[in-house]
């Protein structure tokens, strides 16, 4: 059987600050578990799985959440193959900018760029401290269903929960991204799936 050369990805992670991206990449790259929050700036990560008999090499670049680093990100969105964005259940105010901040942004540098959801911390969404505090602000933990629907509105190719604290769902998030294909380019000599304007 001959060996086949693995398949290169490029994936890029998005959401508000403290949302739980770095943790989640964390916890499927090297299995550990921050436990505290850093800001991160910019980091990249190598990951080479295994899906469908098909190695795939997922390039991860993490980015910066935080309004400060708005000019900054748009440059790691050359040749991107899949976006994941992020939100974090304890957070609503997280999702509401999954729609007013992340989908325009992305959509904006990368148009034809499928997109996957995640909700991180799913740990939170029953933790009696964390309703309590968001009770404090008449908010709630954010429901699956809640998740799903802005997924839908954003036209993500799939949604998922994870928790990185206790490892659920992070490995089908990857899994998925590296299994997404490219849609068809209508233009002839568009080979980059994103442009930096």
């Amino acid at each position: 059987m001959a060996h086949r050369e693995a398949i290169r990805k490029k994936l890029v992670i998005v959401g508000d600050g403290a949302c739980g991206k770095t943790s989640l990449l964390v916890r499927f790259c090297k299995d550990d578990w921050l436990g505290i929050y850093v800001p991160t700036v910019f980091e990249t990560y190598v990951a080479d799985i295994e899906v469908d008999g098909q190695q795939v090499e997922l390039a991860l670049w993490d980015t910066a959440g935080q309004e400060d680093y708005d000019r900054l990100r748009p440059l790691s969105y050359p040749d991107t193959d899949v976006i994941l964005m992020c939100f974090a259940i304890d957070s609503p105010d997280t999702l509401e900018n999954i729609s007013e901040k992340w989908y325009p942004e992305v959509r904006n540098y990368c148009p034809n760029v499928p997109i996957l959801l995640a909700a991180c911390k799913k740990d939170l969404r029953n933790n009696a401290e964390k309703i309590e505090e968001l009770a404090r602000t008449k908010q709630t933990p954010v429901s699956y269903e809640q998740g799903r629907a802005i997924a839908e509105q954003i036209g993500a190719a799939a949604y998922y929960e994870c928790s990185a604290l206790n490892r659920e769902g992070v490995p089908e998030i990857f899994q998925a991204a590296a299994r997404l294909k490219l849609p068809r380019s209508s233009t002839p000599n568009n080979n980059c799936p994103c442009a930096i304007i």
